[in-house]
């Protein structure tokens, strides 16, 4: 039979615009459908950031990695929780993923960098190498060099446009319905992203999300609504990664990510309840929101006069004048002693102020023998030696894991990025990557770059994929 394309992207975000680039460049007649006015998806909001093992950028910078250890590392982190073979086709793939995106402009110097937004290679969270490959121009940079390369090859685009069902011919898929009409296709990609704007299937599916109460606020693009659910339950196709998503630990009043909220001040301590200090307060979002789990969901953290007055202005949320409001409002206490801030906050005095002495007796010698926190704050570039916290009036407010950024319940995918049914079989010509594929981001967010590497990684290969089973088709008739 004859198809409209040979390949239906559902997407336009970083996972389906590499998918169809992919596809383009081994010659395949593209459709991508976007349902927002313009592409992009949560890749275009993010830094851009990648994780990668065994890459050029690497190497030139003398740090020795391989696919083999990433996917240890990774696993382990996870508890081996995720779907090995996936996995290990993730950290296979991740390095010529990085020589594939260079080959279509993306920047990225082999510099060391000291945080995500500084091109170059960087600590991206818990890893046992740094594996944090920043482009230039961040998430956007990503989004533009896969666009002119979607241009330049010739893929069509239709925006606003939401597929809201599959065709189906037998087991196999033959295209979408979209606004009503039906487009074939053998093969199709779903690259719708995750579910974080939908607040009914965080609730289904991310439960944790809820933890922060009305604190919580979504930094996903806006079509993250998880119309790969429906699809799911439409289509009887497997779901995995219930429970799992990202959520980044922030303070209490915050509404935006951090390059607009601003960041809060190094010489803080985070305290639990019972007044002890009981982390690294740089602790990677990898790790941080469970280690909240383990102290009843936050955290106060505790600063003095003039770390709020050491703020950078021009901030959205950690600006001096802003936590005054905030204060105002009762969300950030403020007393003008320790003990006086320890009876605001419920902890008892003595632990408050055994823990505060405690910290910065450590920092003023730039040694954190508790919790190694000196070495989060050199990988920063940071100097370890912080302002000791002992200048009234004293501030607190709770630390809570609050930014949802991802959702981690998807397709249950194959190592080849193909779809699986509830009867764990392929569906012939059904694809899954970013957000909507399912088996490889886990519980544990490995470090920042994971759910980008992990979307341009498997649309990438979806493409690749789609086009050898055009080929195999050809070949067969």
């Amino acid at each position: 039979m004859g198809y409209d394309y040979d390949l239906v992207v559902i997407g336009a975000g970083g996972a389906g615009l590499a998918a169809a680039v992919s596809a383009a460049q081994h010659g395949l007649r593209v459709l991508v459908l976007e349902s927002e006015a313009e592409i992009g998806g949560s890749t275009q909001l993010s830094a851009g950031m990648l994780t990668a093992a065994a890459t050029g950028v690497q190497r030139a910078l003398g740090v020795e990695d391989s696919p083999e250890r990433m996917f240890q590392h990774y696993m382990d982190l996870n508890q081996w929780r995720v779907l090995p073979g996936p996995t290990r086709m993730f950290c296979e793939q991740s390095g010529t993923l990085i020589d594939w995106l260079l080959d279509l402009g993306v920047e990225i110097p082999a510099q060391l960098s000291r945080n995500a937004h500084m091109p170059g290679l960087t600590r991206a969270g818990v890893e046992d190498v740094w594996r944090g490959h920043v482009p230039k121009d961040q998430g956007y940079g990503l989004v533009q060099a896969l666009d002119r390369a979607r241009r330049r090859l010739k893929v069509d685009l239709a925006l606003g446009s939401r597929a809201t069902d599959l065709l189906r011919d037998g087991p196999a898929v033959r295209g979408v319905v979209v606004d009503g009409a039906e487009v074939t296709a053998p093969s199709v990609v779903v690259a719708c992203g995750g579910l974080a704007q939908n607040p009914e299937l965080v609730r289904e599916y991310f439960p944790d999300a809820g933890i922060a109460g009305d604190s919580l606020f979504v930094v996903a693009a806006p079509g993250s609504r998880g119309d790969h659910i429906a699809l799911a339950e439409r289509h009887d196709l497997s779901l995995f990664g219930h429970g799992w998503g990202l959520l980044l630990v922030t303070a209490e009043f915050q509404r935006f990510h951090h390059w607009q909220s601003g960041f809060p001040p190094a010489s803080r301590i985070h305290v639990n309840a019972d007044g002890h200090r009981c982390m690294d307060e740089d602790a990677p979002y990898a790790v941080s929101p469970g280690i909240l789990k383990d102290h009843g969901g936050f955290v106060w953290a505790v600063f003095d006069e003039a770390a709020r007055t050491g703020l950078p202005p021009g901030y959205a949320d950690w600006a001096a004048d802003r936590v005054l409001e905030e204060v105002g409002k009762g969300v950030v206490r403020r007393a003008d002693t320790l003990p006086e801030l320890a009876e605001r906050i419920g902890v008892p005095a003595a632990n408050l102020i055994r823990s505060v002495e405690r910290f910065n007796a450590l920092f003023e010698r730039g040694y954190d023998e508790d919790f190694l926190r000196h070495e989060s704050l050199a990988a920063k570039q940071v100097d370890p030696r912080l302002p000791p916290v002992e200048t009234g009036p004293f501030y607190a407010v709770r630390m809570l894991p609050a930014e949802l950024v991802c959702t981690h319940t998807g397709l249950r995918i194959d190592s080849r990025a193909r779809v699986l049914d509830t009867g764990g079989r392929v569906v012939p010509g059904l694809y899954a990557a970013g957000e909507a594929a399912g088996g490889i981001l886990g519980e544990r967010y490995v470090g920042g770059g994971n759910s980008v590497a992990h979307a341009l990684v498997l649309g990438r290969l979806a493409g690749q994929e789609a086009a050898q089973r055009l080929n195999d088709a050809g070949s067969a008739a």
